[in-house]
């Protein structure tokens, strides 16, 4: 068995669906595993990871328009704001989402399904660099 563990650093425009996909599979292909375990761990409490459809973008549209009513930013509706309106709605959001995946990794590929890919759901409106823990072990 092999390990390997890392930090990918992924920027993003402000809320929405960054697909990620390619980038972790430039990080799995140099290591030769041909079967193992890939897991990814987000390293923020206001951004999420989810494995969602990568087909059309109107998935991504809807997604992010259910998450705006589902924990909308409003003034006085949380407690915590220390970072500004979008922070609290950003922590809910990442609670419903979660940090972190596992991708089971199958013939040196991601078993994922035709139209899966992985995204980094940013929460926040401003630009962010993300940093995903990327750990893998297999042979």
């Amino acid at each position: 068995m092999r390990q390997f563990v890392d930090i990918v650093r992924i920027p993003t425009p402000g809320r929405g669906l960054v697909e990620i996909t390619l980038e972790v599979v430039d990080w799995l292909r140099p290591h030769g595993v041909r079967t193992g375990l890939l897991t990814l761990f987000c390293r923020h409490t206001s951004a999420g990871l989810l494995i969602q459809e990568n087909a059309s973008r109107e998935v991504r549209v809807d997604l992010e328009a259910f998450f705006d009513r589902l924990a909308p930013e409003e003034a006085g509706r949380y407690r915590h704001a220390d970072e500004g309106g979008d922070d609290m709605p950003a922590h809910v959001r990442t609670a419903l989402t979660g940090l972190q995946l596992a991708i089971p990794v199958r013939d040196g590929r991601l078993a994922l399904g035709t139209w899966q890919g992985i995204y980094l759901f940013e929460h926040r409106r401003a630009p962010h660099a993300r940093e995903i823990a990327v750990h893998l072990i297999g042979e």
